[in-house]
């Protein structure tokens, strides 16, 4: 009788201890705090995604040596920490590409446990297919390296081909700035407005921007013979004479597309011009051609951060850090994220506006 009580005593110890290792791995992990790290072209964006979670700006620092090398440090305990390292590949893409591989690196070797690598503009997107002989798909080989310099989840927004997250091993979490583009002009539309596709390509993103707004839309037949970033509009396939026009796509460069695009929407009758961009990559060409254009406003979201941009007389931006910020606690707090592919709730809209220019 003893030696049986004193049997069940162990298991039952056993049973405890095994439980406790158990749940307290995932116990620490949702208790811990949200710890957010911004490289060089992701400070402003991160700052605005902490001040929505009202918590610090993790402290980093980056040099640059004279020969171009750059050095990076994590100025704070990370070990057996989530952590997020935000920088988007954009106006400096090969240097800003190569920091991020350098921070994935760094948290990995001081002891993070979990790194989320926040790209809220992927440049080379545009690289997503062999089109030409003898070129590289440059997407993939990216992927790649971020994959092997240690981030363990991905998260960034419309890239430019969908299916570059099967690029990626590591899971990737897709977002999109349409639904909170569309939720903008849809406080600011008239009852006659049509929803405008530069060209077949983007033509079912634009239907579903539509679809958001109640409204019409037409397609652009857009060519480009090279490399020179230089688009010209054949034609609109829809009627647009007399209606207030929203022109949707993803990133400009050149602002060749949507300029030449909204010169002949303006030129087949249309009432006035407005253009949808996710990202904003634009040279100060692009800058100038916009601002010299038919187009009355572009609206565009902060994923990149453009100095080209700023004292712009047309161009509008909506941040989308209070977008990545939800999507963050929720991930964090392990609840889903499913609903804000979508729908934007309230309170990330309200601070997504009130956030940089509108």
């Amino acid at each position: 009788m003893e030696w049986s009580n004193c049997y069940e005593g162990n298991l039952f110890h056993f049973l405890i201890s095994t439980f406790e290792r158990l749940i307290t791995p995932k116990t620490r992990e949702m208790n811990s705090d949200i710890k957010i790290f911004a490289g060089s072209s992701g400070r402003e964006f991160s700052e605005r995604m902490c001040k929505y979670l009202g918590i610090p700006l993790g402290k980093t620092s980056v040099r640059t040596f004279s020969e171009g090398n750059t050095y990076v440090r994590v100025e704070e305990h990370v070990r057996d920490e989530d952590v997020y390292l935000v920088l988007p590949i954009g106006i400096d893409p090969n240097n800003e590409f190569v920091e991020l591989l350098f921070w994935l690196d760094a948290f990995k070797r001081s002891g993070a446990r979990y790194v989320t690598a926040i790209v809220p503009y992927f440049s080379y997107a545009k690289g997503d297919k062999k089109d030409e002989s003898r070129v590289s798909i440059r997407a993939r080989v990216c992927a790649e390296c971020i994959e092997l310099a240690g981030a363990d989840r991905l998260i960034t927004m419309d890239l430019h081909a969908a299916q570059i997250q099967g690029f990626f091993k590591i899971p990737v979490d897709h977002l999109y700035a349409s639904p909170l583009l569309a939720k903008y002009i849809k406080s600011i539309m008239s009852e006659n407005t049509i929803v405008v596709s530069p060209d077949a390509g983007f033509a079912k993103n634009a239907r579903k921007f539509a679809a958001k707004l109640g409204v019409d839309f037409a397609i652009g037949d857009k060519t480009r013979i090279s490399h020179d970033e230089n688009a010209e509009i054949m034609e609109i396939i829809g009627d647009v004479s007399g209606r207030d026009t929203v022109i949707i796509d993803d990133f400009s460069i050149s602002g060749g597309t949507i300029v030449e695009t909204a010169r002949m929407l303006k030129k087949m009758g249309a009432k006035s011009v407005i253009a949808c961009l996710s990202h904003v990559p634009l040279s100060s060409k692009g800058v100038d051609a916009i601002e010299k254009s038919d187009i009355t406003m572009v609206i565009a979201t902060d994923s990149i951060n453009n100095p080209r941009i700023k004292g712009s007389s047309k161009i509008k931006v909506i941040s989308v850090a209070p977008l990545f910020a939800e999507v963050v606690k929720r991930m964090h707090n392990r609840e889903s994220i499913g609903d804000l592919i979508e729908n934007i709730p309230e309170e990330v809209f309200n601070a997504s506006v009130m956030s940089i220019n509108l």
